[in-house]
């Protein structure tokens, strides 16, 4: 649309100056004397003075519309260029793309991200009012999984006015376990227990989950972390295993899974990094990996920092950080006041906490590699 409203403002401007060019000979010839020989000569240099004046003004509009077409031109080929990388990026090859399964890991990072925002929001959130919501209807469990009840009951069932408490009914809630291979069924059942004289009614409160109402066992949730992160095993693979168990889990419902037990996590893992950071050496190093921008789907690169104690010290354990950027900030932020003997590469980054009181320890391994290079290079030679 912009290009055909360029083309036709080109012609409009072919279109005046030849109108104009017309008015102008049409006008000549109309004041022009018929016979040039009838002149005085003061008339003839008028005559002369006002062709001039006509050629130059017509040299000045023939100026003005050379430069206006090289406008339109060089806004064309712009145009022309940018439509062509849409074009490509719209209907280029698939390899110049995201793959189905990379974009399927990059939607369930973000799925993870959500569950893990709105389990810390409900934990710093002021209580309001209840409100009444449409609770998502939540697929029944297979009938013929293993089942195992585990009986709650009030360690006493002496009413307080004297009187032998009776069993009047129960309440079940059914947890989806896991045992490598095989699903099973916990189905916690809490009895309830009342008084016939004083109407007074017990119950064993409701034994503590990582995910309140939810469906999994603590064996289950282990199960998908250890396969996400230790395995390697994305989301939506488990979901093809599950489902070939018997169970459907949709990938959402792992990704929410996820996000809520990095909440529940995130103590273990500030205690760990107290540890650490009360090590005298430490190791660093920072690895890039691809974040997916907020509502596009292309990735930018973002970075995990590692930060380890050595094989020497009594506490062995990694903090995985990760960061948006590589910038040597997100370093000086996580060592905070430490300022130890950190081993770490040449990365101007880290240069920062050395000016600050951080002891270097240069890598011998980076060290190691240069002395190689080196040594070949003299071979070669």
């Amino acid at each position: 649309m912009r290009g055909s409203g360029h083309s036709c403002r080109a012609s409009s401007i072919y279109k005046i100056v030849i109108e104009r060019r017309a008015k102008f000979w049409q006008s000549s010839m109309m004041n022009q004397p018929a016979d040039l020989h009838n002149l005085s000569p003061d008339q003839l240099r008028t005559l002369v003075m006002q062709l001039q004046e006509t050629v130059t003004t017509q040299a000045q509009g023939l100026a003005e519309r050379d430069a206006s077409i090289h406008q339109l031109q060089t806004h064309k080929d712009k145009l022309t260029h940018e439509l062509a990388l849409l074009r490509r990026h719209r209907f280029g090859k698939r390899s110049e793309g995201l793959d189905k399964h990379q974009l399927a890991l990059l939607e369930a990072l973000v799925d993870e991200d959500i569950a893990s925002i709105e389990a810390e929001l409900e934990k710093v959130s002021v209580a309001s009012p209840p409100r009444e919501c449409k609770k998502p209807k939540r697929q029944a469990l297979p009938k013929d999984l293993a089942r195992t009840e585990i009986h709650h009951e009030p360690e006493n069932t002496n009413c307080a006015c004297g009187c032998v408490m009776t069993r009047i009914g129960e309440d079940v809630s059914e947890k989806l376990d896991y045992q490598p291979g095989t699903f099973s069924v916990e189905r916690h059942i809490r009895g309830k227990w009342c008084c016939r004289d004083c109407d007074s009614l017990v119950q064993a409160p409701v034994a503590a989950h990582i995910i309140d109402k939810g469906i999994p066992t603590t064996g289950l949730l282990a199960q998908v972390l250890i396969s996400k992160y230790a395995d390697h095993l994305p989301l939506y693979r488990q979901e093809q295993q599950f489902a070939r168990g018997g169970v459907m889990i949709p990938r959402s419902t792992l990704a929410d899974w996820v996000g809520r037990c990095g909440v529940e996590l995130q103590p273990l893992v500030d205690a760990l990094r107290e540890q650490l950071l009360e090590q005298i050496v430490l190791h660093a190093d920072e690895t890039p990996v691809a974040m997916l921008a907020p509502g596009k789907q292309r990735t930018h690169k973002a970075y995990v920092w590692a930060y380890a104690a050595t094989r020497y010290s009594p506490i062995q354990g990694v903090v995985y950080d990760f960061r948006p950027s590589r910038s040597g900030k997100e370093s000086r932020d996580f060592l905070a006041d430490w300022r130890g003997k950190l081993v770490c590469d040449d990365y101007s980054g880290y240069k920062a906490g050395f000016a600050n009181g951080i002891i270097e320890i240069g890598c011998w391994a980076h060290a190691r590699r240069k002395f190689h290079d080196l040594h070949v290079r003299r071979q070669l030679g």
